[in-house]
């Protein structure tokens, strides 16, 4: 399965993002700690080339914390700075802004052992669409400066955020690559909703989410919605859950379009736990 995906903003913010690059001194990436390969672009690669990297676990409250600790240390090991990041932790917004100002320091004393003053640091904010972009902006710059929405594409234009006196943002809009080759990273950015969910057939998503869990967290799935773990027939899953939560159509008939919407947004609102969707 190849899944098309590249309206004509995100083609347009990725030239602008080329042409941007050359007036920051390195590149905060964010991910998504529930599916951090899948939600890495590879063109940022292209876009990024030799600048140095800060790479943010975004949304670390509603992914497994054993999980994303061992991403770190594989971040960690490649060579790059990492982080995991929930923005509504003051601590993390803290550890966020210390990490990027040690980046910046590291920029700003080659500039002086030049006998160059240095100026603020700046660094452009980049990642995949709906992945808590504007959100950080909005707590680092404590106020509302960046559009925040559920859908994925909110962002549209790029704009600088001033941190502090500590270093400026370069914001950008989130762009995705062309096309997802691997089917595997289709399925977990929609099933994290980083894609228009108009993209895959929402059942297929939820029963693939519903076969991780069964695979990997069985108690969660059990605890919410008291399913027995040798259940392994999709179409009787979908009718328990349905049954179970109410999603139902006149007649009282299972609405499975139902069943999947719900099971999506459990797992995007944290209501099924704490879920990684890949391993490093």
């Amino acid at each position: 399965m190849t899944i098309q995906w590249f309206p004509g903003h995100m083609a347009k913010a990725r030239r602008e993002m080329e042409e941007k690059i050359k007036l920051v001194d390195f590149v905060v990436e964010l991910l998504d700690a529930r599916a951090p390969q899948s939600s890495r672009n590879p063109m940022l690669n292209e876009v990024i080339r030799n600048k140095q990297r800060l790479v943010v676990l975004m949304k670390k409250d509603l992914a497994d914390p054993e999980i994303t600790n061992q991403w770190l240390k594989a971040f960690e090991t490649s060579g790059n700075q990492a982080i995991a990041l929930d923005v509504n932790n003051k601590a993390d917004v803290q550890q966020f802004i210390s990490s990027a100002k040690k980046l910046a320091e590291e920029k700003q004393n080659k500039l002086r052992k030049k006998g160059i003053q240095p100026r603020a640091a700046r660094a452009m904010i980049a990642g995949i669409p709906n992945v808590g972009k504007s959100t950080l902006i909005n707590r680092l710059a404590h106020k509302k400066i960046a559009k925040t929405g559920d859908l994925p594409g909110v962002t549209r234009q790029q704009m600088w955020i001033k941190v502090k006196n500590d270093f400026e943002l370069l914001d950008t809009p989130g762009v995705l690559w062309p096309k997802f080759e691997d089917e595997q990273v289709g399925l977990n950015l929609a099933a994290i909703g980083t894609i228009k969910d108009q993209l895959l057939t929402l059942q297929d998503v939820a029963a693939f989410v519903i076969q991780l869990l069964q695979q990997r967290y069985p108690t969660l799935l059990k605890k919410r919605y008291g399913m027995a773990q040798e259940s392994t027939d999709m179409w009787d899953i979908f009718v328990h859950i349905g049954k179970q939560r109410g999603a139902l159509e006149s007649g009282g008939q299972v609405n499975m379009d139902k069943v999947a919407e719900l099971v999506l947004r459990d797992l995007r609102t944290g209501k099924l736990g704490r879920i990684t969707l890949e391993m490093p």
